[in-house]
């Protein structure tokens, strides 16, 4: 289903295997976004069309992770240190790719970003302390692995300057939103715990540019670094 008028769509996703979900217990905690709530791995790739075979993936080696004060005011403009992904989310990278659908005469790169959110009674885990933002890449997929327990967690689609959003929905387990980023905003409210008890929430995040617009490499962490930092969100 390629994104509608509204430059989005929310697609159902392959089944992920049991090392996939799993894999989350072993995510370490993020010491720069959540405060203590969110647990995260990190890897960047090049990909490719092949026409024999679909899309190519080429991990590419593993750098701290940069990006923008003003696309994330809360940890943009410093180098986050992360632990590479353990396992293989290709496939469901691939049918994100299939659905938008990318343009397979381009090479592109994309930042694959592993994270669980937790929750208990009275600590919520916020999943977009930088607010209403775009990623700053031209498209994005935030796929949900699974949900345990979890209230709250509401995806919620903006218009630049609008003082509401024009959709919002709950992502379940299984489903995935594609957006344009350069097109519309997003947030997502915090994590709640259902009845008081432990809740987490797992998701991949995966932010696709085309190779000659990369987010690798020392010249894009130079440009990031070097941006005056900024307020708000």
């Amino acid at each position: 289903m390629p994104l509608n008028h509204q430059r989005f769509t929310v697609i159902d996703l392959p089944a992920p295997p049991v090392d996939v979900l799993r894999s989350y217990d072993r995510c370490p905690v993020d010491d720069y976004m959540g405060n203590g709530t969110r647990f995260k791995r990190f890897s960047q790739y090049r990909m490719h069309w092949e026409q024999d075979r679909g899309w190519d993936f080429e991990l590419l080696p593993h750098r701290d992770y940069t990006t923008f004060t003003k696309f994330n005011p809360v940890a943009g403009g410093i180098r986050r240190i992360y632990q590479p992904i353990e396992v293989d989310f290709t496939t469901m990278i691939a049918a994100g790719a299939a659905a938008f659908p990318l343009d397979t005469s381009e090479s592109w790169q994309i930042n694959v970003h592993q994270n669980r959110t937790r929750a208990e009674a009275d600590r919520v885990g916020p999943l977009t302390p930088e607010g209403v933002h775009h990623d700053g890449h031209e498209f994005v997929m935030i796929a949900v692995l699974a949900r345990h327990n979890v209230a709250g967690a509401e995806t919620r689609l903006w218009h630049d300057g609008a003082d509401a959003p024009f959709w919002s929905g709950t992502l379940e387990a299984g489903q995935a939103v594609l957006l344009d980023d350069r097109a519309i905003a997003h947030d997502v409210t915090d994590v709640e715990s259902a009845d008081g008890g432990q809740a987490h929430r797992d998701i991949v995040i995966v932010a696709f540019s085309r190779w000659q617009e990369k987010w690798y490499g020392d010249e894009h962490d130079r440009a990031a670094l070097a941006e005056p930092g900024v307020t708000g969100s």
